[in-house]
């Protein structure tokens, strides 16, 4: 049985979060009680308020630790990864998983990557949304003739499965371009993030945190990490993080990669479940687990040891 972990991205982030497995499993308490951030992490997982959560500036380091919190826990239940990923943001949790960064560079330039983006994309200035339809022709051709029309940034973020693709971009033309998706009988939702992540109006802002990246000290990964960019494992890991903030995510090709690989046993390591349904929708036979506290690492050790 191969195992591949994938780990959540922004829009995952709960209240609560990461608790039950600080409270249950000394590993996962390290993580928290070591990170070493510029506000109580602790505090704003457990506590919140949401609000506050949501922001991207403390969305990416809470989630980051909250990750490796449940990923210790693992570790100590004996269950490790044969290859991972991580859609967008998780990425960053990955590549900590695999050694190729220490959490506390890892929580650095994510700080730091959390502030360039809120600076780049102003509250309320745009967003993302959820299309949720296998005709990827209809929807390229809506976001065309929304670029046409309104001269604004429109551009397909992500590719998360056969029936689901994220758009992304300013919101003026992002709601043109819902509205004539509804009016073609499509339906879309709002994603719970604080701007149009994956787009070019975030290429200045990956310049300058290709300027981070570049001060940090990359390992080669001791499992496989597979990236957003391409669905492949990539050699020049700053490379392809620059890349990623502002480029759409392969996660189809990703899962299909993993799968290709030989795993069997997809877990899902996020505050809640977000990536499950479409890892189904890509390879419908696979297992896929949702581990974001005690019981779905009980559930876990079920499938695997049951």
């Amino acid at each position: 049985m191969k195992i591949g972990f994938i780990f959540g991205g922004q829009g995952s982030q709960v209240v609560g979060m990461g608790q039950d497995v600080y409270d249950n499993y000394p590993s996962a308490k390290r993580i928290f009680d070591s990170a070493n951030c510029d506000f109580d992490v602790k505090d704003v997982c457990f506590n919140g308020p949401q609000e506050r959560l949501n922001q991207t500036q403390y969305t990416q380091p809470s989630l980051l630790i909250t990750s490796l919190a449940i990923a210790e826990a693992l570790r100590s239940e004996g269950i490790l990864a044969d290859v991972c990923a991580g859609l967008s943001l998780g990425e960053y949790s990955a590549l900590c998983y695999a050694k190729a960064l220490e959490v506390d560079q890892a929580l650095e330039v994510v700080v730091k990557r959390g502030r360039l983006m809120q600076e780049a994309l102003p509250a309320h200035s745009s967003g993302m949304a959820a299309v949720l339809s296998s005709d990827l022709q209809t929807i390229q051709k809506i976001v065309s003739e929304c670029q046409i029309e309104l001269n604004e940034v429109l551009e397909i973020a992500n590719y998360n499965s056969p029936s689901q693709t994220v758009i992304s971009g300013q919101k003026a033309i992002l709601d043109l371009a819902v509205k004539r998706l509804k009016e073609a009988s499509i339906r879309v939702l709002p994603l719970n993030v604080s701007g149009a992540f994956h787009t070019s109006l975030l290429k200045e802002a990956s310049q300058n945190l290709n300027a981070i990246l570049q001060s940090v000290s990359m390992q080669e990964p001791h499992v496989p990490v597979l990236f957003n960019v391409s669905g492949e494992v990539e050699t020049d890991i700053v490379n392809a993080l620059t890349h990623q903030i502002h480029s759409s995510v392969q996660w189809v090709k990703t899962i299909e990669q993993m799968h290709a690989m030989g795993v069997d046993v997809f877990v899902e390591i996020s505050p809640k479940s977000t990536l499950d349904k479409l890892v189904k929708q890509i390879i419908p036979e696979a297992k896929v687990i949702t581990v974001s506290d005690v019981k779905g690492i009980e559930a876990l050790k079920g499938v695997l040891h049951g």
